[in-house]
């Protein structure tokens, strides 16, 4: 089908687009950009969507997603969560391998992505386990993985304690040009820890996780990565010093990257409020200086990407004393918006967002995303930036409720989400999609 997106305002820093103009999809794939009225004249679409007041944005690229498939149905199923990550504008979704049976078998990982293209909504790309079982001994065939599709390597929340069997794997993922994606937490430091060690979790009671637990292990990291030269992604840094570490790394030349979750973009340890089980994260909220630390490395690019981290929990998991809690979060929904209103809030431009969310977390993995670039798979999303609307369990289509964003107001919603030129997801009114040609 050929699909016209007429009169959105486009913005795309890999193209240089930042106007209202036109995209024409062909093949299910990006066939022109063009400014409104000026597609070529060879183009004749059999379809037009009216993006009239949208922006119109590559589809969104999230580097964690835990999709709670196989093994953890009960709260959440492949299915649910891909509609979640359509209704979030997210085209392309990077899960972890912390999954029962853990993603360390080609057959798990090949099963996974067959289930995923089933259902024709977004595209799923697995980390594979950096060892078997997550158990930090035994290394994966990393190698076979990779041809079974995983884009990298990771331990998940599970670190691996002994450094040389994480030496080792990482000699054999350089050798082959595999990216090791790792958190960095020191496992002696944060074991049993439930909040940021500070002084609010001090008052309340809460065994803390101090801010060395990820600046020991980073320091760790960062040496092996000088030793074996293997590219190394950070995954959801949450401490002023440890943005300072990943800052030096960059400056020495390091092939260093890293991401933050957009729950850290806005929160504090302040927001557990009283013991609210949603704002139990791993890792913890940090103190407000550590915030500002992070809006400060996604200015001047010290970070590169944001992520949802979604974590569905169910309620028997969630809704339970603070501590015996279970850490995590949903998030697809609200990664675009959560966003926008950080970038309203910094002044900073559009086109910043579409490369945190988009063209850098598709850089990361070395795939074909995050760009409207001619030629390219047609996974956009039509945003309104206007559109008021309340989180809670009414406007969440994931099967995890649980948010510490609840009740929240925000402003800004995906209208329609296309992935390899398919609508897979459209509130828009049906007089702005015309059918032109049968």
């Amino acid at each position: 089908m050929r699909v016209l997106i007429s009169g959105g305002h486009v913005i795309d820093p890999s193209i240089g687009a930042d106007a209202i103009m036109d995209v024409a999809v062909a093949a299910g794939r990006v066939v022109a950009v063009a400014p409104k009225g000026e597609m070529p004249a060879d183009f004749a679409p059999s379809k037009t969507i009216d993006a009239t007041g949208l922006w119109v944005l590559p589809g969104l690229v999230d580097l964690s997603a835990r999709l709670r498939e196989p093994g953890y149905e009960y709260r959440a199923t492949l299915e649910s969560e891909m509609e979640a990550a359509m209704a979030g504008g997210i085209t392309s979704l990077v899960c972890p391998p912390d999954t029962e049976p853990v993603l360390d078998e080609p057959g798990l990982i090949e099963m996974l992505k067959f289930k995923a293209r089933q259902l024709n909504l977004a595209k799923v790309y697995p980390l594979g386990a950096l060892t078997t079982g997550l158990n930090g001994e035994t290394l994966t065939e990393m190698a076979e993985l990779t041809e079974a599709g995983c884009v990298g390597f990771s331990q998940a929340e599970s670190p691996i304690r002994d450094l040389r069997v994480l030496l080792q794997a990482m000699k054999y993922a350089r050798n082959f040009g595999f990216t090791v994606f790792l958190r960095p937490t020191e496992p002696n430091f944060s074991k049993g820890g439930v909040a940021h060690a500070g002084a609010y979790a001090s008052r309340m009671g809460l065994s803390g996780i101090p801010v060395m637990a990820e600046t020991i292990a980073l320091q760790a990291y960062f040496e092996l990565v000088r030793t074996t030269g293997t590219r190394m992604h950070i995954c959801r840094i949450s401490s002023a010093k440890g943005i300072e570490l990943v800052r030096q790394a960059k400056a020495e030349g390091l092939p260093v990257t890293c991401d933050v979750a957009i729950h850290h973009v806005h929160l504090t340890d302040l927001d557990i409020g009283f013991f609210d089980p949603n704002a139990h994260l791993i890792p913890p909220l940090r103190e407000q200086r550590d915030r500002d630390a992070i809006r400060a490395g996604l200015l001047d690019g010290t970070i590169d990407a944001i992520c949802s981290d979604h974590t569905p929990v169910d309620d028997d998991a969630k809704l339970l004393p603070f501590a015996e809690s279970e850490a995590g979060a949903t998030g697809l929904e609200l990664l675009l918006t959560l966003t926008v209103k950080w970038m309203r809030e910094q002044n900073v431009p559009p086109s910043r967002i579409v490369e945190l969310l988009c063209g850098n977390p598709a850089e990361i993995i070395k795939v074909q995303a995050g760009s409207l670039r001619t030629g390219m798979p047609a996974d956009l999303c039509l945003f309104n930036p206007e559109v008021d609307w309340v989180v809670g369990e009414a406007s969440l289509i994931s099967q995890g409720k649980h948010t510490p964003f609840n009740g929240f107001p925000m402003q800004g919603k995906v209208q329609l989400t296309m992935v390899n030129g398919n609508v897979g997801y459209s509130s828009l009114e049906k007089s702005k999609m015309k059918v032109l040609v049968a």
